[in-house]
């Protein structure tokens, strides 16, 4: 259990669960023309949460001495897991995944995008060891990264199937995973900021310069405010847009997505504490839930459209 707490295993299955209603409630529903077969997706999915599982271990590595002050209760690395475990298993991870990168991308003849593995692997560790403890710039890198474990699987299985005749098509449901990527880069944006407005005190005892350490927790918070109202008005966009003769989504998207957000961005505004903060924090990982499995009502959508 304490490796499974360690690999973060409540994240991997929302990536898991994001990538499946990708291919099963969108790509396979719609019988469009697709890549990756059943064993191929699987990789995939497989080859993206040995990655995101040692990205998630690298990064308890390095936030020993903070989690130490801002969370020892919950700190893993050297009570449950010693490190010397914990560099084992992100070796071994972060080289499963690479391996399997590299023989899914040429399986599919396109051996270039191996690249994109090795990037995200990189990318993590930077993200772990240094941009962490910057302003901003780590906040948007691993926004970034939790927005492509959604966006690979449209680049692996369905850009690659283009031709001239589906391109429309094709790039139609792109576009609706791009959407969706958006959405996960701004709801994570929100839980970044919130998170280091929470781990304020550890972060400044270990030299970090983050965003609230810089600007001071009241602006951070002012900044989270502000941020925090972006996904409601794009949401809001969409369903006026594309949804005004959808009650059942328009229903769902109301009581699911954006009561949540707005509630969040209320209790943002009077945040006070760290109890505050962990509860918002909480309310954006069940909007990103609630974000994702909204992909169950595409059938109905684009059926009825």
């Amino acid at each position: 259990m304490h490796i499974l707490n360690l690999i973060r295993w409540k994240n991997l299955v929302l990536i898991i669960i994001a990538q499946v209603l990708i291919k099963f409630s969108l790509f396979e529903a719609f019988d469009i023309p697709t890549t990756l077969n059943t064993l191929g997706f699987w990789l995939l999915v497989i080859t993206t949460l040995c990655i995101a599982a040692a990205g998630n271990i690298i990064n308890d590595i390095y936030d020993v001495e903070t989690d130490t002050i801002n969370k020892p209760n919950k700190v893993i690395i050297g009570k449950q897991v010693s490190e010397n475990l914990a560099y084992n298993l992100f070796f071994t991870l972060n080289i499963t995944g690479i391996i399997l990168g590299f023989f899914l991308a040429h399986s599919i003849d396109q051996g270039s995008l191996f690249a994109i593995f090795v990037i995200i692997s990189l990318a993590l560790y930077v993200y772990a060891s240094y941009l962490k403890g910057t302003v901003l710039f780590g906040n948007i890198l691993i926004s970034f990264l939790v927005a492509m474990s959604i966006i690979i699987v449209a680049i692996f299985d369905l850009l690659p199937a283009i031709t001239a005749q589906n391109r429309a098509t094709q790039l139609t449901f792109f576009d609706i995973i791009f959407d969706y990527a958006i959405f996960a880069f701004l709801i994570n944006l929100i839980r970044e900021i919130v998170k280091d407005i929470q781990d304020v005190d550890g972060d400044y005892k270990a030299g970090m310069r983050t965003l609230p350490i810089v600007l001071g927790r009241a602006r951070a918070n002012k900044i989270a405010f502000i941020v925090s109202m972006i996904p409601i008005g794009a949401v809001i966009y969409f369903m006026v847009t594309y949804l005004y003769t959808q009650p059942i989504a328009i229903g769902y998207f109301l009581l699911f997505i954006i009561a949540p957000l707005i509630y969040a961005t209320i209790k943002i505004f009077g945040a006070a504490d760290n109890f505050h903060y962990k509860h918002i924090s909480l309310v954006y990982k069940l909007v990103m839930l609630f974000g994702i499995l909204s992909l169950l009502l595409y059938p109905l959508l684009i059926k009825t459209t």
